[in-house]
C-alpha cells in the first residue's frame, strides 16, 4: 500500500481497491472504503497511525465485500462512524445479503467466502452526516445505490463506476447490476470538471474520457453479443456457457454467481428494451430474439 497526497486535503492509498482520505483537521480524517479484509483494514490503520492521524468516519461507496472488508476491524479499533445510503447501508450492515443475492437462495459455503461475505459493521445513513467539503453523488449501476464522493480539492472518487483497461482486457467481463443504470452513469461521469479522478480499481486520472469509452464499447459489445447468441432459443446456463467459452474464462463458484447475476442483468436489459423474450417449454426457461 502507497500512500499518494491529491491535493491539501485529499490522499489516496494506492491497493486492489484504492482507498480515499480526507483530512477534515490536521488529526481527523475520513476514509472512502476500507479495503478487501481484515489485514487491508490493519495495512490501513497502520498507515494511518503513522501520519499521527485518527480515523473519524468510514465512507462507504457501496457494500461489495472487496470495499467494505476493512470496515470491522477498523471499526472495533477506532470506534469511528461508518455511513452509507440507501439499500448499501443494509447489505454493509448484513453482509450476508451480498452472496446470497448473488445466488438466488441460501449461500452455499463455497461462496461465503471474503471475496463475496465482508464481517458485519455498524452503519449510520449518510444523508446529512457527511463533514464539511465533502459530498456524495449518485453512480447507479454497478450495484443497487453505489455513491461516489467529491471532495474540496476537486477531486473525484469514483467506486466501480469505470473498471480498468487491464481488467477489461483480461476478464471482458465485469459487475453489472442494472445495465441501462450503468450506461446512464457512464453519461453522468462525461460532463464531471474535475482535477483528478480515482476509480477503485484503477490509476488516479486526470482525464478518464477514454476509459468511459472503453467501458462502454464493453458493455455493448456484449449486449450485441448475448443477442446473436439468443438467435436460437437457449437457456440461461447454455447462454452463460457460450459467454464463457468465447471469452476463454474459467468457471468456479465466485466467477458461477458474479458472472452469472451479470448476465441475467444483461438478459434483463434486452428483454425490457423489446430486443429479446423468452418462453417455457418442457419445464425450462428459453431466452430468443424478438
Amino acid at each position: 500500500m502507497e500512500l499518494v497526497k491529491l491535493g491539501e486535503k485529499t490522499y489516496y492509498i494506492k491497493n486492489p481497491t484504492n482507498i480515499g482520505i480526507y483530512k477534515i483537521d490536521e488529526k481527523n480524517v475520513y476514509l472512502i472504503d476500507s479495503g478487501n479484509d481484515k489485514d487491508a483494514g490493519k495495512k490501513i490503520l497502520k498507515i494511518i497511525d503513522e501520519q499521527g492521524w485518527n480515523v473519524k468516519g468510514i465512507i462507504t461507496t457501496h457494500s461489495n465485500a472487496d470495499h467494505i472488508g476493512g470496515n470491522k476491524v477498523i471499526q472495533e479499533r477506532t470506534n469511528c462512524d461508518i455511513f452509507a445510503y440507501n439499500i448499501e447501508k443494509a447489505f454493509t450492515e448484513n453482509p450476508i445479503l451480498e452472496p446470497s443475492f448473488l445466488y438466488g437462495a441460501y449461500p452455499f459455503k463455497d461462496i461465503t467466502n471474503k471475496f463475496l461475505l465482508a464481517k458485519e459493521s455498524k452503519v449510520t445513513n449518510i444523508e446529512n452526516n457527511l463533514p464539511e467539503g465533502l459530498e456524495y453523488f449518485n453512480l447507479k449501476g454497478h450495484f443497487f445505490d453505489m455513491i461516489g464522493i467529491k471532495t474540496s480539492d476537486n477531486v473525484y472518487f469514483l467506486a466501480d463506476s469505470l473498471f480498468s483497461q487491464e481488467t477489461i482486457t483480461k476478464y471482458h467481463l465485469f459487475f453489472v447490476y442494472d445495465v441501462k443504470e450503468f450506461l446512464n452513469t457512464l453519461e453522468y461521469l462525461k460532463g464531471l470538471d474535475g482535477k483528478l479522478y480515482i476509480p477503485s480499481h484503477s490509476e488516479a486520472s486526470e482525464d478518464i474520457s477514454s476509459l468511459i469509452e472503453l467501458n462502454e464499447n464493453k458493455v455493448k459489445e456484449i449486449l450485441n453479443k448475448i443477442y446473436n447468441i439468443c438467435n436460437e432459443a437457449r437457456t440461461f446456463e447454455q447462454i452463460l456457457k457460450i459467454i464463457f467459452d468465447d471469452y476463454q474464462l474459467v468457471m468456479n463458484a465466485n466467477q458461477y454467481v458474479l458472472v452469472g447475476s451479470t448476465i441475467k442483468s444483461y438478459l434483463s436489459y434486452l428483454c425490457d428494451e423489446e430486443k429479446i423474450t423468452y418462453e417455457f417449454k418442457d419445464n425450462q426457461m428459453f431466452w430468443k430474439q424478438i
